[in-house]
C-alpha cells in the first residue's frame, strides 16, 4: 500500500510540511489555541495566531515550543496530529513515513521528545531526525557530500544556528537562543518606549520583515505602524523608520 514521506519544519514561530513528489503542502504558525476548562484544542495554526489579544479568558493561546525545542508535549503532539492528518486525510489508516527537522544543539533527551511526540501523532515507528543545518543546507542545493567545508546559517523564531558541512555530516555546529521572536520584541518594547505605543507580537514581526535591517540602508524605508496609545488607551498610528529598527535590534 502507498506510503505517504513527509518532512516537518518542526519550528518555534512555524511548522511547515513537504511532500515527497509535491513540495511544501503546509506552512502555518506554531500556535494551538485550548480551552482552559478541559484543555481541549480549539483551533491550530493560523486560526488560532489570528486569536492572540482578541481571545475570551476562558481560551488559552499556546507556543508549544521555544528556542527550537518542545515546550509543552502534549500540546505539541495536539499540533502535530492535526498537521500531519492535514496532509495526509483524517480517514488514512496508514502511517506516514516522516522525518523531523531539529536544531544541531538539542541533546539525546530534547531529540527523543520530538520523535515520541511525532509517533504519538500518527507518524510511522521510528520517526527520522535530521538536524536543521543539514536540512537546510540540502534545500539550498549545497553540495553536502563533498569534501569542502560550506557554512550555514539558519535564523530561526527562537534559535540561531551555524555550522560548516562536509561530506554529509555537520563538521562543527554553534547555537544560540537569540534569533527572530527576540528581535520581534525588541522592535516591540522600543516603539513602547520611543512612541509610546503598544503593538502586539504579530504587528512588530510584520515591521521586521517589512523594513528591518541589521545595518543602515542606503535609502531608508518607512512604514506604519498601528497600535494602542499607551496614555489615551486608543487605537493610533505611528510612522517608523528602517533606522529605528536598526537601533532596536
Amino acid at each position: 500500500m502507498f506510503t505517504k514521506r513527509i518532512g516537518i519544519d518542526l519550528g518555534t514561530a512555524n511548522v511547515l510540511v513537504y511532500e515527497a513528489g509535491k513540495g511544501i503542502v503546509l506552512d502555518e504558525p506554531a500556535v494551538v489555541a485550548i480551552a482552559e476548562r478541559d484543555n481541549t484544542v480549539v483551533a491550530v495554526g493560523e486560526e488560532a495566531r489570528a486569536m492572540v489579544g482578541r481571545h475570551p479568558g476562558s481560551i488559552q493561546v499556546i507556543r508549544p515550543m521555544r528556542d527550537g525545542v518542545i515546550a509543552d508535549y502534549l500540546i505539541t503532539e495536539a499540533m502535530l496530529r492535526f498537521f500531519i492528518q492535514r496532509v495526509i486525510g483524517r480517514f488514512n489508516i496508514v502511517r506516514p513515513e516522516v522525518m523531523i527537522c531539529v536544531p544541531a544543539g538539542v541533546n539525546s533527551v530534547e531529540q527523543r521528545a520530538v520523535r515520541d511526540a511525532a509517533e504519538a501523532a500518527g507518524a510511522r515507528r521510528p520517526a527520522h531526525l535530521i538536524p536543521e543545518p543539514l536540512a537546510a543546507a540540502i534545500g539550498a542545493e549545497i553540495p553536502v557530500g563533498s569534501p569542502r567545508g560550506h557554512m550555514v546559517v539558519d535564523i530561526g523564531g527562537g534559535r540561531t544556528e551555524a555550522a560548516v558541512i562536509s561530506l554529509f555530516g555537520i563538521v562543527a555546529a554553534e547555537s544560540v537562543r537569540v534569533a527572530g521572536d527576540r528581535l520581534d520584541d525588541a522592535i516591540a518594547q522600543y516603539i513602547k518606549r520611543r512612541h509610546n505605543l503598544a503593538i502586539g507580537e504579530r504587528t512588530a514581526e510584520e515591521v521586521k520583515i517589512q523594513i528591518g535591517c541589521a545595518v543602515p540602508m542606503d535609502e531608508e524605508l518607512v512604514a506604519g505602524v498601528r497600535g494602542r496609545d499607551q496614555i489615551t488607551g486608543l487605537p493610533r498610528t505611528v510612522q517608523i523608520r528602517s533606522s529605528e529598527v536598526t537601533a532596536a535590534i
